[in-house]
Formats: C-alpha cells, sequence, structure tokens
C-alpha cells in the first residue's frame, strides 16, 4: 500500500449516520468514503480501491448482508463490518453465509468500531 491511508467505504441510507460514522473515524487515518445506497456503494466499489467496508443492515432497496454479500463475491479480500440495530433479527445461518467479518451493535461504541476496523485493516480475522 506505499503509505496510502486504508480507504473504508461507509454505507448508510441516513445521512445524519454517515456524519456520525466519519466524525468517528476521521482521526483514525483512514480515507472515508460514503454512499447512501447499496447501488451507491457498489458504484465506488467499481471505480475505487476500498479497502473496508461498513454497512448498515437495514436500508430501502437491499440490505447490507445482500450488499455485503455482493461485496464478498466482486472482492473477495475486501472485509466487510455490519452495522445494525437489531442482530437478533438476523438469523446465524444468513450471517455466516453471507461473509461478514464483523458485527457492531448500532448504535456503536467508538472504541470498539475503531478496534474493529484496525484489526481487520490488519488482516486479523475477528469473531463477530
Amino acid at each position: 500500500m506505499s503509505g496510502d491511508p486504508s480507504v473504508v467505504l461507509l454505507v448508510d441510507d441516513e445521512a445524519h449516520i454517515l456524519s456520525a460514522l466519519t466524525r468517528s473515524l476521521r482521526r483514525e487515518g483512514f480515507e472515508l468514503l460514503t454512499a447512501q445506497s447499496p447501488a451507491e456503494a457498489l458504484q465506488v466499489l467499481e471505480t475505487r480501491r476500498v479497502d473496508l467496508v461498513v454497512s448498515d443492515q437495514k436500508m430501502p432497496g437491499a440490505s447490507g448482508i445482500d450488499l455485503l454479500r455482493e461485496v464478498a463475491r466482486r472482492h473477495p479480500t475486501t472485509p466487510r463490518v455490519l452495522l445494525t440495530g437489531w442482530p437478533e433479527e438476523i438469523p446465524a445461518s444468513e450471517l455466516a453465509a453471507s461473509g461478514v467479518d464483523a458485527v457492531l451493535p448500532k448504535p456503536w461504541d467508538d472504541a470498539s468500531l475503531k478496534q474493529t476496523l484496525r484489526g481487520l485493516l490488519a488482516g486479523g480475522a475477528l469473531a463477530s
């Protein structure tokens, strides 16, 4: 990566959540990209190098799991993090099949979010 910052794509249909995530992560040295829909996220992935994707679960059009499953198909080495306020609503089998690397609650804890992203970007596998 020759000293370039890690590129993190944040996906959520709510602008205020994207702003809060950006505020939480702005001092981490990442280049932060945002998308307000799964379709917009896939367009970003076609044109930009992305080192990690963080996606909300509940969005119009497609779920975060749907998006992250497609990211895994197209970019299998890109770590994927799911943010959800309702983790109990996602069947364990669906989560396992999605290839999600980590699941974080919404609202998130800033320290846990940063630790999870740093760990995944460093190549560490994390339990969800």
